[in-house]
């Protein structure tokens, strides 16, 4: 730590020539010293990185959502290539609006839908399901024995005989409510993804959507009896992110209105164009940078990380107008810009870089969480905030040392600052905010702080993990995707929520009586749980062929005990392409339809999966969670909730060394830390009353708060522990502290809330639910660090001695301003 100089004022120098180019640290002179090299290889460096955001892309990957070291994903990635249909899926229903879908006209329609799909690049065409694909087939019993054959007449022609065909195949088939509507008069489109495609990259989900849009635009054209073709709707995790990317270009209207927000609060704090305009634009130059950077790492920004270039510019904003406010002082008293500027670099640099760091601390320990798109966030914030160090902190006093401040901006400032230590203006606030040192309000600010953990403490119980309604819950309710869920699910009599249960035996033992009772009794436990539609395994083909294979007789609707009856029927499932079972016999998935992927549900799915499993694993017999999407929602709820609490102890410990390092006491990290903890709890309770689950896209917000919220109590802290060292009482040490930096710290918290209360209004949901949590937690943090801060100190820091280490800040040059030479 670096002891605070007090013993005299900065002296004011209005003749660059006269002030000694030796004086200050190293890196100050090697900064101002060269200042048209670091303009010039910043500028170098800005056009660089711009030149690099033309690689910069917006994509999504399906995998990046994976946790991929949880045992059900490491279970569905390892079985993945024997699992047909369970993984990335998009469910295509095509609705006749003009009757039912032995219509002529539709069928001709959904012919031509169903092709343009089947060529659309990344599908698994093996496995793409419709009424009119091959591998969608019907079975009946007749006195020759087992008949079948493609639900879509092999002599299909659109006459009505062999429309006629084609109903009674799909009776036959038993697919209504999975691939036909339950009032027939639509029918579903399935369509299986591959993780990458023929060039080994991975798909493009914007491509994909965006040519689905294509095909539903093409089909849905209006006739002229003002009905369209056919109503398309279309679900699915690649329609969903290609929504939210369609999405991210509406968001940019929201950068560019936080953008203008920032930069009036900074003018009517400034009243100085010049300086408000280099702000923006250096805030800006760390986005361009941060974006190049990502840009050259090969990576891309997803829907889930487009957000951390608004909290990049945001803090950016925010740090500036602290160097504002001090030039602004100085060249009202007379000193010259450059000098100025060199002042204000001494004073801030130290307590700014810890603040950065600090904001750094609450992005990267994200890393923890074993999900990559979030790891991906961690990195493109770390790198964000570590550009503003050298944008903000560094070319920004530089520049502003050439452009300075208006004259008259400089002179209102300076009056401003000398009647708010009189007293007036926002003296008053200053001087109100003094009593929470004294013992009644102390001890009443401490109460009510315990009265709101509490109530944040209980009401946080009712947070819930994963999903809370059903649909999206990153799109808004009314949203097309969302729209198209709810269609899905009122026609059809099974969802498109899949949960799997993989059963691995050894190579063609699969067949055995003993696992496939063991199989059908998984799925008769699965099928009694709440949530649960319907259950489908191997078990019910087999019991389905029996009977068959004894003239549909149902007595012998059974899985029988005798090999020699079994072996045929999996044969037969076998040479008809079963989704049941995999090529040697050795994998045999149990598939449980959900009504819904809600948090809830997944839990007593899994509970039940997971209990079974443990009851029934033998050596030769194992129960494997979970594949299916649901199956991986469920993993993901998993590590969510574990990483949740881990992100918070890893978050607070972070920041806790870094007060321990500034502060060298411990009782000043209590006071600095417990306000970041209210505000914590108070944030979990608002979450749980708004109906936001904790999930991938919500997790980092409560990281984010902390890491940012803490830099309040830095500069106030830094500021009263060192005038408290010097000599001065508490009071007069929070009042010098809060004079000097309360303003800047009040500019600060509004700054951040207004560059993110605009995305209330997002198309996108989860980023409004950010936006909402976000400014609470910003503008919380402010408000508890300006009064408890000081109620807290009565109690722990009243007594902070002169031989205590001093903090890393400089406070010279504020003596006609604030009192404190």
């Amino acid at each position: 730590m670096v002891e605070i100089k007090r013993s005299e004022p900065m002296e004011v120098v209005r003749d660059p020539y006269q002030f000694d180019e030796k004086s200050g640290n190293v890196l100050e002179r090697l900064i101002f010293n060269n200042r048209v090299w670091v303009v010039i290889a910043c500028a170098l460096l800005t056009a660089f990185f711009a030149f690099q955001l033309r690689g910069l892309v917006i994509s999504a990957s399906y995998e990046k959502m994976l946790p991929h070291t949880h045992p059900y994903i490491r279970n569905f990635l390892e079985n993945r290539g024997e699992l047909r249909g369970l993984g990335d899926t998009v469910r295509i229903a095509v609705d006749n609006p003009r009757g039912d879908i032995f219509d002529p006209d539709y069928l001709k329609t959904l012919a031509k839908v169903n092709d343009e799909v089947f060529l659309l690049p990344g599908v698994n065409r093996a496995w793409m399901k419709s009424i009119f694909t091959p591998v969608v087939r019907w079975t009946e019993v007749t006195e020759d024995g087992f008949v079948g054959g493609p639900v879509l007449p092999d002599t299909f022609n659109g006459s009505s005989q062999s429309i006629d065909q084609l109903r009674i195949n799909i009776a036959r088939a038993g697919v209504v409510g999975s691939l036909v509507g339950n009032d027939y008069r639509s029918s579903m489109i399935v369509v299986p993804l591959l993780a990458t495609n023929a060039e080994g990259k991975p798909i493009d989900y914007e491509a994909l959507s965006s040519a689905l849009d294509k095909i539903r635009a093409k089909y849905s054209k209006v006739g002229l009896d003002g009905k369209p073709q056919v109503r398309i709707h279309i679900v699915g995790f690649a329609k969903l992110v290609g929504d939210l990317i369609d999405g991210l270009v509406k968001v940019m209207y929201f950068f560019l209105a936080a953008a203008a927000v920032a930069s009036i609060i900074i003018y009517l704090f400034t009243r100085c164009i010049r300086s408000t305009v280099l702000v923006v634009a250096c805030s800006l130059i760390a986005v361009v940078w941060q974006l190049g950077i990502v840009a050259m790492l090969g990576q891309g920004i997803d829907p889930f990380s487009i957000l951390v270039p608004f909290l990049v510019f945001a803090i950016g904003v925010s740090h500036g107008a602290q160097k504002m406010n001090g030039i602004m002082l100085d060249v009202g008293r007379g000193t010259h810009k450059w000098v100025a500027a060199r002042y204000t670099y001494r004073r801030l640099f130290l307590a700014g870089m810890t603040a950065l760091l600090a904001d750094a601390v609450g992005f990267a320990v994200l890393t923890v969480i074993d999900i990559p798109v979030i790891r991906d966030l961690a990195i493109t914030a770390s790198l964000g905030v570590g550009v503003l160090i050298f944008t903000n902190l560094i070319l920004l006093p530089v520049l502003l040392s050439y452009v300075g401040v208006s004259k008259s901006a400089a002179k209102r400032s300076l009056i401003q600052d000398q009647d708010e230590a009189g007293g007036k203006g926002m003296g008053q606030i200053w001087h109100f905010l003094d009593r929470f040192t004294e013992r009644r309000w102390a001890i009443g600010t401490v109460v009510l702080a315990g009265i709101l953990a509490v109530v944040g403490y209980v009401g946080g119980l009712g947070l819930k993990v994963g999903d809370l309604d059903a649909g999206a819950p990153e799109l808004r309710p009314n949203s097309r995707y969302n729209l198209d869920n709810a269609f899905i699910t009122g026609h059809y009599g099974i969802s498109s929520d899949e949960f799997a249960v993989m059963v691995k035996t050894p190579a063609n033992k699969c067949s055995s009586f003993e696992n496939l009772i063991e199989t059908d009794r998984l799925a008769w436990t699965l099928a009694q749980v709440p949530g649960v539609q319907r259950t489908a395994s191997l078990a019910d083909t087999v019991r389905s062929y029996t009977m068959g294979s004894f003239e549909g007789n149902p007595k012998w609707m059974t899985v029988s005990e005798s090999q020699g009856l079994i072996d045929p029927q999996i044969n037969n499932a076998v040479s008809w392409s079963s989704e049941y079972l995999n090529g040697d016999c050795s994998l045999l998935p149990v598939i449980a339809y959900l009504s819904d992927h809600k948090a809830a549900t997944l839990d007593r799915v899994t509970q039940a999966a997971s209990a079974f499993a443990a009851k029934h694993d033998t050596s030769e017999r194992k129960f494997l969670l979970a594949a299916g999407n649901a199956g991986v929602d469920a993993a993901t709820n998993i590590v969510v909730k574990q990483a949740n609490q881990t992100m918070l102890f890893y978050v607070y410990g972070a920041v806790i060394l870094l007060c321990a390092l500034t502060f060298r006491n411990w009782r000043a990290v209590v006071v600095a830390v417990l306000p970041l903890a209210l505000t914590s709890l108070l944030a979990e309770a608002v979450m749980a009353a708004l109906g936001v689950g904790v999930k991938v896209a919500t997790l980092p917000v409560v990281a984010l708060g902390v890491g940012i919220g803490v830099d309040y109590a830095l500069y106030l802290l830094s500021v009263q522990l060192a005038c408290q060292r010097r000599g001065l009482s508490l009071s007069e040490a929070y009042k010098q502290a809060v004079g000097f930096t309360g303003k800047v710290v009040g500019l600060v918290g509004v700054t951040l809330a207004a560059g993110v209360v605009t995305w209330a209004w997002s198309p996108i949901k989860f980023q409004a639910d950010m936006g909402i949590m976000l400014t609470f937690m910003f503008l919380w943090n402010m408000v508890g660090a300006l009064v408890l801060i000081p109620a807290l100190s009565y109690f722990l820091l009243s007594d902070v001695r002169r031989t205590q280490p001093a903090a890393a800040i400089q406070l010279d040059g504020l003596k006609s301003t604030n009192n404190m030479s």
